[in-house]
């Protein structure tokens, strides 16, 4: 038996596996990404069709216009949570992907509207626009809506690495469009929305990115960038997540609950989400950390919702404070990728 399930307790897959009109896309999720279903299974095809016809998926997509947005034209940043990246990254989370014709033309659509003229992920859609919290989950996300190969989406996330890096960017204020801006204006996860320090959700997010890139695809500068992004998401004690913040802010107690979706606001299940993903997940430093994880689980090996979205997207998902299956398959997804066998 792999040693994940020794760590959690009896029950928790059988709730996510068992028959729920309201998260039919877990059940999927769970099937594929814990079980081992082959993706030619008829019961992992049958699960997925259940998961797209009814419930936060199809609700979503419900709301979405015909020219491929959510709310209005344009990059898709306004209105926050219902506007169109927003609508794409929850998209993601469900499990949906662009064998569904709608999420195809929403991946189109973000493209052609976010991808600055110098090729990375912007907020508003210039050069100025990259921020890393924003960029790192629209990259994370079309990765995950299945669109790995796609040029565009590969040159976006090198670039990103290269703004944390530093390789071949100009210092801000150059005539060179491939320089530091107004947001991202030097290297290490630095942010103008955080006063100019290294931002630990930038850099959450900007690692799940580079992370999804399939190990044999990254470039020597997405390794350099995940080398420094481990260093610094765990140069902290991540039971206290004590990480640089503005003058006159404070640590986020978001760090400490964990929710689900996932968009700007982290929480520390996310940065063992990254490490487990490129087999850190067993690092000595995160005794502490797991140990954290494991006591929020109940009698029953369900882990609560403590940090929602409900009332502000287009579909609520479960209920606040209540056991989760969203939040317990996150748990038992990076408990799977931490401690395989």
């Amino acid at each position: 038996m792999a040693i994940w399930r020794d760590k959690v307790k009896a029950g928790s897959i059988a709730w996510l596996l068992e028959p729920d009109a309201e998260n039919l896309a877990v059940r999927y999720l769970a099937l594929r990404d814990l079980t081992g279903l082959s993706y030619t299974d008829p019961e992992l095809a049958k699960a997925r069709e259940d998961g797209f016809s009814t419930g936060p998926i199809a609700k979503v997509l419900e709301a979405q216009r015909p020219g491929g947005y959510w709310v209005k034209p344009g990059p898709g940043y306004s209105p926050k949570y219902t506007g169109t990246v927003w609508s794409l990254a929850l998209l993601a989370q469900l499990g949906a992907d662009v064998a569904e014709p709608r999420v195809l033309r929403a991946v189109e659509y973000v493209l052609e509207k976010t991808v600055a003229p110098v090729g990375w992920f912007s907020y508003n859609g210039t050069n100025s626009g990259l921020i890393h919290c924003h960029a790192g989950y629209l990259g994370e996300s079309m990765q995950m809506l299945g669109l790995g190969d796609d040029p565009r989406m590969k040159k976006a996330i090198e670039l990103q690495a290269r703004l944390i890096t530093g390789e071949g960017i100009a210092e801000g204020g150059s005539d060179n469009p491939l320089r530091y801006y107004r947001y991202t204006f030097g290297s290490n996860f630095v942010c103008g929305a955080n006063g100019g320090k290294p931002c630990a959700w930038g850099a959450v997010k900007a690692m799940k990115a580079m992370t999804a890139v399939p190990e044999h695809e990254r470039t020597p500068i997405m390794v350099e960038a995940i080398n420094k992004g481990i260093a610094f998401l765990l140069g902290t004690d991540l039971t206290k997540c004590n990480y640089p913040y503005r003058e006159g802010g404070k640590v986020s107690a978001n760090w400490l609950k964990f929710g689900f979706p996932n968009f700007y606001i982290s929480d520390m299940l996310e940065v063992l989400e990254i490490l487990s993903r490129i087999g850190r997940g067993g690092d000595p430093r995160l005794q502490n950390v797991w140990q954290l994880v494991m006591d929020k689980q109940d009698a029953a090996g369900r882990w609560p919702m403590e940090y929602s979205y409900n009332g502000k997207m287009a579909s609520d998902i479960e209920a606040k404070g209540k056991p989760s299956k969203w939040v317990t398959l996150r748990v038992l997804r990076t408990l799977k990728a931490a401690f395989p066998n």
